[in-house]
């Protein structure tokens, strides 16, 4: 059977190169309107003085990085790129791949964004001088678009992820524990006020990224699954007892969200990962 190509939607390889350029930039330098409300109420609703500070630092700090086209933070992050590819798209005039190479390449270049990509990881440590490689993750969907979700991950809050293959029979209370065992030894480290990203189910690798995934859904918003739901709730509320507090001076306000997302597991294992984001929560997306 010959299968036509009529119902393909092309689209060209440049045109993903400038979105991803583009997004480089924009993740940057203006700071999602989801997480600027959160910092808002966090900043209303923290006790400690020098922590309500610190959050009034980072409300400023946003204002200004999107007035001025400047980052919000010397750490421009690892860029991190989550594809999903319609099933129905043809991409011309040049590979995926290197499209998106080429693009972070552009944007963290012509936005004088710090380059902090190192080839010979373990020996030399070059610097590759325009942040390339991306890390990227393809998920084929139905359609005729391409979605093109850019994280700029920062490496502070990224040293601080956790990975436990967990039995079965640790249950609820062994996540809620590896979860704020992991938050409270991050510390300040991971430059709270934090987004805890938490996977669990699925296999090593997958619940790993299930972690980072979950922190592109807006701040606060909850799982539709209510014990699900009810878990992201119960770990804030440990999380937030903590009192390391904004910039880990101290207070309430450690974490601003917990977002968990699920998969089935193997009988025999709980895989549970944690991945943090950072006060400057960076991701924009673009629909080719």
């Amino acid at each position: 059977m010959t299968i036509g190509m009529n119902h393909m939607r092309e689209i060209r390889a440049s045109k993903i190169t400038d979105a991803v350029a583009a997004l480089c930039q924009s993740a940057n330098f203006e700071l999602g309107e989801d997480v600027l409300a959160a910092l808002k109420k966090a900043e209303r609703e923290e006790e400690s003085p020098a922590g309500k500070e610190a959050l009034r630092q980072l409300i400023e700090n946003a204002r200004i990085a999107r007035a001025e086209s400047v980052p919000l933070c010397q750490d421009c992050g690892t860029a991190v790129v989550f594809l999903e590819i319609g099933q129905d798209v043809h991409v011309t005039g040049g590979d995926l791949t290197e499209a998106i190479e080429k693009g972070v390449s552009k944007g963290y270049t012509e936005g004088y964004l710090r380059k902090s990509m190192v080839k010979q990881p373990f020996s030399a440590r070059v610097n590759t001088k325009n942040n390339t490689p991306p890390v990227i993750h393809t998920e084929i969907v139905p359609g005729d678009r391409l979605k093109i979700t850019l994280m700029c991950k920062g490496g502070g809050a990224e040293n601080m992820s956790r990975l436990a293959m967990l039995t079965p029979g640790a249950g609820r209370q062994g996540i809620i524990d590896f979860v704020v065992k992991t938050v409270d030894e991050a510390g300040g480290k991971a430059c709270p006020p934090v987004i805890v990203g938490v996977g669990i189910g699925g296999t090593a690798d997958k619940v790993i990224e299930m972690a980072k995934r979950s922190l592109l859904r807006s701040v606060g918003e909850n799982n539709p699954d209510p014990e699900v739901a009810e878990l992201e709730i119960e770990l804030l509320r440990r999380i937030n007892n903590l009192g390391i507090g904004p910039g880990g001076l101290g207070g309430r306000i450690t974490a601003l969200a917990v977002h968990v997302e699920t998969m089935p597991a193997h009988i025999a294992s709980m895989p549970v990962a944690v991945n943090m984001q950072c006060h400057s929560a960076r991701h924009k997306e673009a629909v080719l």
